[in-house]
């Protein structure tokens, strides 16, 4: 049956080659308004890279990228964020030495409503659309129970926190597509656990499309609607997690079983 549906995400035999060195070849995937869909496979199988081009960090070599059937190729990243993509990375990118509520303030910027005239001389419009704008922030941060460490500084949030914050900052983008790089790197079961019910929140409440990369196959096996499985760039399987976990090509390639 065929989904009429357009998607929030398309790609359609996306590639990009380095050097003669194909990295991604024939990359095709569809992801929906609402739905959450998992993005795994080994080490160096072109994960990462695909997000690159699905963020506009790397040009492809061949094949589109759409948003909502707008063909995104060309595009520099900024114009991928205001076109309504959002990312985190495997590695926390935050304002270190911002605080927690400041962090997710900053990527508010298209939702300042004010000049600089306003903001020089703290006019109505001013004190208005700030006051608007850190009462979205804290219901950010209340998904990921931040409020109470909005005046913390960014640094000083253990690790498991300041990917929270790196999440509700993305969510500050008011994205269509959500890109989630290994979220629950470094963390520890509960910590997994806490994240996984926040994702799962967000899809909820936002409807917005997110696509995961996730080294945790039971995060993955739990929150996913559908995985698709990329080896040496190209797609190995995809389909329903419990599908997917019963794949002998994905057993040999990447659960090791």
């Amino acid at each position: 049956m065929t989904d009429e549906r357009t998607p929030i995400l398309e790609t359609r035999k996306l590639g990009i080659t380095f050097g003669g060195l194909v990295a991604v070849s024939d990359f095709n995937i569809k992801v929906f308004k609402g739905e959450l869909v998992g993005l795994i496979g080994p080490n160096g199988a072109g994960k990462t890279t695909v997000f690159n081009m699905l963020t506009g960090v790397y040009k492809p070599t061949e094949g589109s990228v759409l948003l909502e059937g707008h063909v995104l190729n060309g595009k520099k990243t900024h114009q991928f964020v205001a076109a309504g993509v959002a990312r985190t990375f495997q590695n926390i990118r935050l304002f270190k030495q911002m605080t927690v509520l400041e962090n997710v303030l900053a990527a508010f910027t298209k939702d300042v409503k004010y000049n600089m005239l306003d903001s020089l001389f703290r006019t109505p419009r001013f004190w208005k659309t700030e006051k608007e704008l850190k009462e979205k922030a804290m219901d950010l941060l209340s998904i990921f129970n931040l409020q109470d460490k909005a005046d913390y500084i960014a640094a000083n949030l253990p690790y498991g926190q300041q990917r929270k914050l790196e999440i509700a900052r993305a969510l500050a983008t008011d994205m269509k597509l959500l890109l989630l790089d290994e979220p629950a790197a470094g963390m520890n079961p509960t910590e997994t656990a806490e994240l996984l019910d926040c994702i799962t929140t967000i899809r909820n409440r936002f409807g917005i499309a997110i696509l995961l990369i996730e080294h945790d196959m039971s995060l993955v096996m739990n929150i996913c609607e559908r995985i698709q499985v990329i080896d040496y760039g190209v797609t190995i399987a995809e389909g329903l997690p419990e599908d997917i976990a019963k794949n002998p090509k994905v057993i040999a390639a990447y659960l090791g079983q």
